[in-house]
């Protein structure tokens, strides 16, 4: 029997990627005003929902702010309904961004290319420090958003303002999708269409240019620690262990040897795992941190 759990994610990816070549013509001008308009209110909703409050000042406890870059197909609101609100709570200031917008796709963003969605994190972090009177961020990212921060650190200066970067799941040196992405070459047009319409989505392909660029003479870079979280339920970023990194200042973390019991996969590891949010805490402060065990939940 097919595992269709692991099948029908990528296949809905395929399938946005045709309606957005069928149709971005038509819809572009009514779906970028319908974007703009949910966007105004979403921001206007989440500095009461307790984050990207620009007027939040950093504490001596926590003195960095917290920047949160979400995956492929999500958003700065929805990828963090559990995470945001948990971190506000322990004293925070709390930020998300929207990056990778495509023409005419409201609501599911992350599909731009990476080197441009880089560039618009190097600008929204410009932001949050202008803002917070902060030295430094600390980063915290789902999927593509623990790996694109990368290319940001690597090579438009992010080092010199990031402390820390979390990778949930990220897709660090790519996926093959539980193996699907081995039958794009059977599929003719397919991987062009991902190419053209979809640029994150072959981004993350193992061994597409961006990534061999981005993991081309090490990891990491000096002066920020690297913390990944995986599970080995992963469905998307296969095999779970491509998710870790190599390199001074790395902590790779698989949440199954903290408890056993946790059978998240991958989008349950970003949007509601308490027992990786407390691991995320533990990053953001590890002076301050404790034991993360399947009791982690109640927390």
């Amino acid at each position: 029997m097919l595992p269709w759990r692991r099948v029908l994610r990528p296949l809905a990816a395929l399938l946005l990627t045709a309606a957005v070549a069928v149709f971005p013509a038509a819809t572009a001008t009514a779906a970028t005003a319908a974007t703009a308009t949910a966007a105004t209110a979403a921001a206007d909703a989440r500095p009461a929902a307790g984050w990207n409050d620009y007027t939040c000042k950093p504490s001596a406890a926590h003195p960095r702010p917290v920047v949160l870059v979400h995956g492929t197909f999500g958003n700065s609101v929805d990828n963090w309904l559990g995470l945001a609100p948990y971190l506000k709570n322990r004293g925070y200031c709390v930020f998300s961004l929207d990056y990778g917008q495509l023409p005419g796709v409201p609501f599911f963003h992350g599909l731009g290319p990476v080197e441009k969605s880089a560039e618009q994190l190097d600008a929204y972090v410009d932001r949050v420090l202008a803002a917070t009177g902060a030295a430094e961020a600390d980063l915290v990212g789902h999927s593509q958003g623990g790996m694109m921060p990368r290319y940001y650190l690597k090579f438009l200066g992010g080092a010199a303002e990031v402390n820390a970067l979390v990778g949930i799941a990220p897709s660090n040196h790519g996926t093959t999708l539980a193996g699907l992405t081995n039958l794009l070459p059977y599929f003719p047009g397919v991987e062009d269409l991902l190419n053209e319409h979809t640029p994150a989505l072959a981004d993350q392909v193992v061994g597409s240019d961006v990534l061999t660029k981005l993991n081309a003479g090490g990891d990491t870079v000096p002066g920020v620690r690297y913390t990944v979280l995986a599970t080995k339920y992963d469905e998307v970023v296969t095999p779970y262990r491509s998710q870790y990194l190599s390199g001074p200042g790395v902590r790779n973390v698989r949440l199954q040897d903290l408890c056993p019991l946790d059978l998240s996969e991958h989008l349950a590891i970003g949007l509601f795992d308490r027992i990786a949010f407390h691991e995320v805490a533990n990053a953001l402060d590890p002076a301050r941190a404790t034991p993360t065990t399947c009791a982690s939940v109640l927390g």
